[in-house]
């Protein structure tokens, strides 16, 4: 029976069957800490170098298991630390429990040192559910609606617990007026389903077109078998919004790959051509990459009523889970004999493929980015999880990294902030630690917080039965990204003194932290680099010399983006020369025969 309320704490987390908590100490939560002391580390209290690290890490952990990931800190400082992977989670859709320390109840409102209104700093982020424990017998309640809340509305929750009455003796609630008990940790699937005639409908839409496109985002993973059904009875193609990329496989030949500004060429022409549009689990927000108003009827699967037909003007809209929703549809469609446009998606799919490598295997100063993901497809384990930070890693994480069989894969989709690309591995490997990690990131996001959780994956690694984890820096010198943006929508050359960055050997710091490393300069260095990565006994850092001015071409470059890239260049580019040969080079794929 627990003794203080830090102890029951712990044993809460363990009826709910969390085995890891990522977190990082502070007075604010001795009470806790003290608690994990007593218990055997089970929970294991996971340290990470930062909170907003071990808030990473519990959204990558949440992403790759399907389970609720769980973050602590203290109060003040290390509870503002956290706010940025917190909003990762909600951004994404992703059940987490913060567990945050506070100021003692004596000293509150007393300007006392690291006070802060956590309630008010917390209530957007956490506004799902948000509550500071202030009485022991509170407990039960509030960190069973906290795991309740997480999982059903995909969401992050925050549970805030004064430093004072963490070392109180726990006492359970009463069955007395002003008493909220609670009951034991679990929850059953939703089953919602929408009205049999609904489904009707929007198979009656479906049966109609004959060129249907069909837009999945990760609200479909559970769905995977269905989605191919459809699309094989309605004869579609099928888009991968980003968060969808490890959805389906991107051998299947009707899978036209991601959509919008890192998108395909095939994703563009579907959407441009179709008559038709089902989206499933998928809160794709740029609408310009959809079909143009009135052009396609439109039917919509989604989870959350509140997110359903706000990206296209859809003509039918399905709540409940996609699974569900389409194993009653798929009885209702009939197969359309006339295999035009799936054939027509099909010869655009292959032609982009064979554009992707010609891109990827064009000469760089000194490596092709494409080519490392290029190179990476060819030897990725099928069982293998990837995540990609925020900048160009992402766009060759999304065009060029090709899925297949049980592959996962993850980002920060909507919130797109720099960092999570190591934090998420390492989630991903508590999740799985029997199989592969690899993390694509950006020098300036491993420069960021990426050389601090080496530490992070160093301490921790003998946990994992497949000790597989590689970390691939980009190594260009560049905060690539904001450059191109400068460029193509600013008009804007470079500004060295905010976009270059300092130039270490990121394999050099991974040896000093006891981990493998592989410094590659040479493209045909790159196969066998991915080969060693792959099979060492231990983590590894793969630090490959990149060229900047290989350009992330979007799926169709508009009028005011070339006018505005030429302008940067006459403008002043360093490498105006380079960068003019290398985006010439890229483009001119897309017309070969």
């Amino acid at each position: 029976m627990a003794k203080t309320v830090g102890d029951y704490v712990l044993q809460r987390l363990r009826e709910w069957g969390v085995e890891q908590v990522f977190g990082y100490p502070g007075d604010g939560i001795n009470g806790l800490v003290a608690a994990f002391g007593r218990a055997d580390n089970q929970p294991r209290f996971v340290q990470a170098r930062h909170e907003e690290m071990a808030a990473f890490e519990a959204t990558g952990y949440a992403k790759f298991s399907g389970k609720v990931g769980v973050c602590t800190a203290t109060s003040g400082p290390g509870a503002i630390h956290l706010l940025n992977g917190l909003y990762d989670a909600k951004l994404d859709h992703v059940p987490v429990v913060a567990i945050v320390g506070q100021t003692a109840r004596s000293a509150m409102g007393g300007s006392y040192q690291q006070e802060v209104d956590l309630q008010t700093l917390y209530k957007d982020v956490a506004s799902d559910y948000l509550v500071e424990v202030n009485v022991p017998s509170q407990l039960p309640n509030a960190l069973d609606r906290a795991f309740r809340t997480a999982m059903t509305r995909h969401a992050p929750t925050a549970v805030i617990i004064p430093s004072d009455l963490q070392e109180e003796n726990y006492q359970p609630p009463q069955h007395a007026f002003k008493e909220v008990p609670s009951s034991p940790p679990g929850l059953l699937p939703s089953t919602t389903t929408p009205p049999t005639e609904e489904i009707q409908r929007a198979a009656e839409v479906l049966n109609a077109g004959s060129k249907v496109a069909i837009l999945i985002g990760q609200g479909a993973r559970e769905a995977a078998e269905e989605v191919v059904q459809v699309a094989e009875l309605t004869g579609a193609g099928v888009a991968k919004a980003l968060l969808g990329k490890d959805v389906l496989p991107d051998d299947l030949p009707f899978v036209t790959g991601p959509i919008g500004l890192l998108g395909s060429r095939p994703s563009y022409e579907m959407m441009r051509d179709c008559d038709t549009l089902l989206i499933v689990g998928s809160n794709f927000p740029y609408a310009q990459f959809l079909p143009e108003f009135g052009q396609a009827r439109a039917v919509q699967i989604d989870l959350d009523g509140a997110m359903i037909g706000m990206r296209y003007p859809t003509e039918v809209n399905l709540i409940g889970n996609s699974k569900d929703v389409l194993q009653q549809m798929i009885p209702l469609l009939r197969r359309k004999d006339d295999r035009s446009w799936r054939n027509t998606v099909e010869k655009h799919i292959e032609h982009w493929w064979q554009t992707i490598e010609h891109q990827s295997m064009l000469e760089a100063k000194p490596v092709n980015p494409m080519r490392v993901a290029w190179e990476l497809s060819k030897q990725i384990p099928e069982n293998a999880i990837v995540t990609a930070d925020s900048g160009s890693a992402a766009n060759w994480y999304a065009r060029c990294l090709r899925f297949r069989g049980q592959i996962r894969g993850s980002l920060s989709g909507t919130l797109a902030t720099m960092g999570p690309g190591v934090p998420y591995a390492i989630g991903a490997k508590f999740a799985h630690p029997n199989r592969p990690a690899i993390a694509l990131v950006g020098d300036g996001a491993m420069q960021m917080n990426g050389l601090a959780e080496l530490m992070t994956i160093a301490r921790y690694h003998r946990l994992w039965s497949d000790p597989r984890l590689v970390v691939c820096v980009l190594h260009n010198n560049d905060l690539n990204q904001v450059t191109w943006e400068l460029r193509a929508m600013g008009g804007a050359p470079k500004f060295e003194e905010s976009q270059s960055l300092p130039d270490i050997s990121y394999a050099d710091i991974a040896r000093c932290f006891g981990l493998h490393a592989i410094a590659v300069d040479d493209p045909d260095q790159l196969a066998d680099a991915w080969r060693e990565a792959l099979s060492a006994d231990r983590p590894t850092v793969l630090d490959v010399r990149t060229d900047p001015e290989v350009p992330p071409i979007p799926p169709h470059a508009t009028y005011e983006q070339i006018k505005e890239m030429s302008m940067a260049i006459l403008r002043g580019e360093p490498d105006a020369w380079h960068l003019m040969l290398q985006g010439a080079k890229t483009k001119a794929q897309e017309f070969r025969p």
